[in-house]
């Protein structure tokens, strides 16, 4: 059996959702291409026809990635999390100990993580660094850059 991928709730519909797009309208809309680019004439001296079919590969794969993520989703249930730590599913808030900084961020695992700032994944070097600690202890992380930077956890909430 797969390792069980621990997520949100709102990580999760935001995969089924992907999901869905993919096998709906990005197959329709690459379909259509490929149509319009065997009209084109010879395959082999193709562009056009050799773009879609490279997309169309890059969604299959996709799609089945998350077909596989999806089924070994376990989804957190924030109502019974235990605040004392942090895990996937609370929001912790950190200071910079050297500049006095404060941060929040949401903590999920590394498949729900989005362009926001406002996320930290369980796989990011802060994140590993965080993972399991309680309000008021120290972590270092060291950055990819190599630097090492030290956090206070000021607080953990749902």
């Amino acid at each position: 059996m797969a390792d069980q991928l621990i997520m949100t709730k709102e990580g999760y519909e935001e995969l089924v959702k992907e999901l869905q797009l993919l096998k709906t309208e990005r197959r329709a809309e690459i379909s259509e291409k490929i149509k319009i680019a065997r009209g084109f004439g010879d395959l082999s001296e193709n562009s056009e026809y050799d773009e879609a079919k490279n997309e169309q590969a890059i969604v299959e794969a996709r799609i089945v990635v998350l077909e596989k993520q999806l089924k070994n989703v376990k989804i957190v249930d924030k109502s019974a999390l235990n605040h004392d730590s942090v895990t996937i599913g609370t929001k912790v808030t950190i200071r910079d100990k050297e500049f006095g900084d404060e941060m929040t961020y949401r903590f999920v695992s590394s498949v729900e993580s989005s362009s926001d700032f406002d996320t930290i994944t369980d796989e990011s070097p802060v994140g590993k660094a965080l993972l399991n600690h309680k309000v008021g202890d120290s972590v270092e992380v060291t950055v990819p850059s190599g630097a090492v930077i030290q956090y206070e956890i000021v607080k953990i909430e749902a």
